[in-house]
């Protein structure tokens, strides 16, 4: 359905700002979609994309300031999402032992079992969901990347 059948608008400013808004209704979207898996963990997106960077490290460490630089969601407090992680014995924090002042964030076994498990129901849905071709998807993600210049 085109956007603007999804929120009951008839007309747009320009075309740019159609595309703007379609690409914000579809990001909440998709988010929501996600965030359904997730739940099933007791996690937000957030919480699922610093266990998949600790993952991408796995088994070396990770620290507090990469994580940021490289979180989807750059507003979030980083702290407090390690912080549930490490409750939920998903996430082992260690300070560095060649500088006290670092600290070193390791994905346990059990945070890895974890991560795979919830990439696999993702890929699962995204599979079932597949409206484009690899093709399409390409060009889809070259644009984003050039609106983001």
């Amino acid at each position: 359905m085109e956007i603007g059948k999804h929120i009951q608008q008839e007309k747009f400013q320009s075309n740019q700002e159609k595309a703007y808004i379609n690409m914000l209704f579809t990001s909440n979207y998709f988010r929501d979609l996600y965030q359904k898996i997730f739940n099933k963990a007791g996690l937000l997106s957030q919480h699922y994309n610093i266990l998949r960077i600790a993952r991408g490290k796995y088994p070396e460490s990770v620290g507090p300031g990469y994580i940021k630089e490289v979180m989807l969601d750059k507003g979030r407090d980083v702290t407090r999402l390690v912080d549930k992680l490490e409750k939920l014995n998903y996430l082992e924090r260690k300070v560095n032992s060649d500088n006290k002042r670092k600290l070193d964030i390791y994905l346990t076994p059990k945070g890895l079992e974890v991560t795979n498990n919830i990439e696999i129901e993702l890929k699962t849905l995204n599979k079932n969901r597949k409206k484009l071709t690899e093709d399409e998807y390409e060009l889809l993600s070259n644009l984003l990347d050039r609106m983001r210049g």
